[in-house]
């Protein structure tokens, strides 16, 4: 595990710095250069194509873990990865594909790793709906698409800040890794190895300077990975409960799922279109005083990356608990339900200007 661990970090490492040394050749069409936009907080125009080098990592950690294991058919995923990654780059690159485009390919790619590879959800340890998904293979089907869509999605939603969706994952991807140690899984804790390491090769490049961003083909790479080796987790051991993932992810789509309410219900909006009322800009706007007004650029990428911070705490609230009862499936849900109703307590205080003093990081502190 180790060794995959360290290739699909050293390839993803030096594949950012390729990027990175050579950004006059491709920064025409790779950067981000709207710096105005609602959700825009960088201070200069950034290459947004770091899902190339994650990919790399992921696909060398692969070839290594096959390698190891005498077994090609784990190289799969990758082919079944290569929807997401594709459109996701390609709105990276041409800043045209739209939000609807990028999330049927992943449903797309969700479909072939249920056929493919039999990563299917058939079961949610509710007893109607298992007896139903055990015996329409349509209804888990389109459970699974969702599913995994959505994950993916909500992981692209929070890549905001340097390091913040990063992180995130690799707590996640950790977890699992846990769980597939447990169940002596060993193919997938290779690959969440592999996952690990080629998010933090990229990190590297992210946090805190953010000399590369992971754009849409990393996020939605990160995010469909994230998604599939869970729903592989479940299919594979019945001794791990559905609802172990679930709160693994539970802070990217539980932002997603309060940000689609908020949009329609109470903003009376389109849920796809961009604001600028997302927890991770709150704690940007509210909570993380230092500097703030400031026009240095320094100044602003600092300012960036101290909201991630924020963000994986919360993050290792849900995680935490998922990988001690990972197989307590009453347990699981109350922390489900405990993380939503923190999460709702958190955003209303925040909005409302009442967070306590000892939460906000006011100007004059210093990234240590």
């Amino acid at each position: 595990m180790l060794q995959i661990l360290l290739s699909a970090t050293f390839i993803s490492l030096l594949g950012g710095m390729c990027l990175i040394h050579f950004r006059h050749l491709h920064e025409g069409f790779s950067a981000d250069h709207d710096l105005g936009g609602v959700q825009k907080f960088h201070a200069h125009p950034v290459p947004r194509i770091g899902g190339v080098p994650i990919a790399l990592g992921l696909a060398v950690g692969c070839g290594f873990l096959a390698w190891s294991l005498n077994d090609l058919k784990i190289l799969l995923i990758l082919i079944v990865a290569m929807p997401a990654f594709i459109v996701g780059i390609l709105e990276d690159v041409t800043k045209k594909v739209g939000p609807l485009p990028r999330l049927l390919a992943t449903f797309a790619a969700a479909a072939l790793g249920y056929f493919i590879l039999g990563a299917g959800l058939q079961r949610l340890d509710i007893p109607l709906v298992d007896s139903l998904l055990s015996q329409v293979w349509l209804l888990s089907l389109l459970l699974t698409i969702v599913a995994v869509g959505g994950v993916a999605h909500a992981v692209n939603i929070i890549d905001g800040y340097n390091g913040l969706s990063g992180v995130v994952s690799i707590f996640i991807f950790l977890a699992m890794a846990y769980v597939a140690f447990k169940v002596q899984d060993v193919a997938l804790m290779g690959l969440s190895f592999a996952m690990v390491g080629a998010i933090a090769g990229f990190l590297f490049w992210n946090f805190p300077r953010g000399l590369i961003f992971a754009g849409d083909g990393g996020a939605y790479l990160v995010g469909f990975m994230i998604a599939e080796v869970a729903v592989l987790l479940v299919a594979r051991h019945p001794q791990v409960s559905p609802w172990f993932p679930l709160l693994c992810v539970i802070y990217p789509v539980f932002e997603t799922l309060y940000s689609i309410y908020r949009k329609k219900f109470l903003r009376g909006m389109s849920p796809g279109m961009p604001d600028g009322l997302h927890l991770h800009m709150l704690v940007y706007k509210r909570l993380v005083r230092w500097m703030v007004g400031s026009k240095d650029a320094s100044h602003l990428t600092m300012r960036n990356s101290l909201t991630s911070p924020y963000l994986w705490a919360l993050s290792s609230v849900s995680v935490v608990p998922a990988m001690l009862f990972w197989q307590h499936t009453g347990v699981l849900m109350v922390f489900c339900a405990l993380f939503a109703a923190s999460y709702i307590y958190l955003y209303r205080m925040i909005i409302r200007f009442r967070t306590p003093r000892w939460l906000v990081l006011r100007r004059g502190c210093r990234l240590r």
